[in-house]
């Protein structure tokens, strides 16, 4: 992906850079092909069939549901569907399943491991050869735990300009809040004190994502997870991404821009892969991530399940 005419390919994503980073769109671009390169991506061949129909049902579960003491949750896991549920689903959607803090696994403190307590990346490998694997990729905020975050109190590079800080006495009460928690949480830096942004926990330290290398983190995850066997990528609280003062920080036009890069980076590097998006927001706000076609494949409906139960049950 770093020839010339390999490169050409990268030029749709400029514009899109350009609103997000400005003059720092060039160099973005050179990023976007090293990263391609680096996981030998774009070679699969592209799906001739609808990645997602009708016929489709997602099994959702966290990791440790099912146990067993002869083996790891992921490993039993696999044999009880195996055992018993077969191909009655054709997605299966762990939950969180890394190393984490608090919020039942969405305050994550290491991205690329797996919980020792459920199992490895090759029992998930295993679950994937299995079933197409939805996995979170966890984007406005990490654990107060977090590798990221140790550095951002130690002042080191490039964890140090990952997170968000805000005078408390700015008048923030235009910012969309999805919990009672404080929005400005104070740390002890190596800098002096600071506060943090923490839209859901005090725990949950916000990402910057006004600072391109936290974008590139999180598209190098992308990838990641796909080379581990992830088919549907769900982006949770992707609508808090971006933050801007005097407004609701919420649907920011950034926030879509960068919807619309990953689906754009997907498509190129792995055709088939499937991007869902989390915003627990009105229907009208939520599939506005529909884009025109250009951003999510699939958005997420947490009204739909329960009234399609209310409806069989009554």
């Amino acid at each position: 992906m770093n020839s010339p005419l390999e490169q050409l390919a990268l030029q749709p994503f400029r514009p899109g850079l350009q609103r997000l980073y400005g003059d720092r769109a060039n160099q973005c671009l050179g990023r976007l092909a090293m990263l391609a390169g680096r996981y030998g991506s774009g070679e699969a061949p592209r799906p001739t069939a609808p990645t997602w129909t009708a016929r489709d049902a997602v099994l959702i579960t966290y990791g440790d549901m099912v146990q067993a003491p002869d083996a790891p949750p992921l490993a039993v896991l696999e044999r009880f569907l195996q055992q018993h549920i077969g191909d009655a689903f054709t997605i299966l959607h762990i939950l969180p399943f890394f190393p984490y803090s608090s919020d039942d696994g969405f305050s994550v403190i290491h991205f690329r491991k797996v919980n020792p307590d459920l199992g490895t990346w090759h029992h998930l490998e295993k679950l994937a050869g299995r079933y197409r694997l939805m996995v979170d990729l966890v984007l406005n905020h990490v654990s107060r735990q977090s590798g990221w975050f140790q550095d951002f109190e130690a002042g080191v590079a490039p964890g140090r300009d990952y997170f968000i800080t805000c005078d408390p006495a700015t008048d923030l009460s235009q910012v969309a809040r999805p919990r009672v928690h404080p929005l400005l949480s104070p740390v002890r830096t190596r800098r002096g004190p600071a506060h943090v942004w923490t839209t859901f926990s005090a725990d949950q330290m916000d990402l910057n994502f006004a600072n391109p290398d936290v974008l590139f983190e999180m598209l190098d995850l992308l990838l990641f997870y796909v080379s581990h066997g992830a088919q549907v990528i769900r982006l949770d609280a992707v609508a808090y991404i971006w933050k801007r003062l005097g407004t609701s920080c919420l649907h920011q036009p950034e926030a879509h821009e960068v919807v619309k890069l990953m689906r754009s980076f997907l498509d190129l590097v792995a055709p088939g892969t499937v991007l869902l998006t989390e915003t627990n927001v009105p229907h009208a706000e939520n599939i506005r991530y529909f884009g025109t076609g250009d951003e999510a494949h699939l958005v997420y409906q947490f009204a739909l399940p329960p009234l399609i139960l209310t409806a069989l049950l009554s």
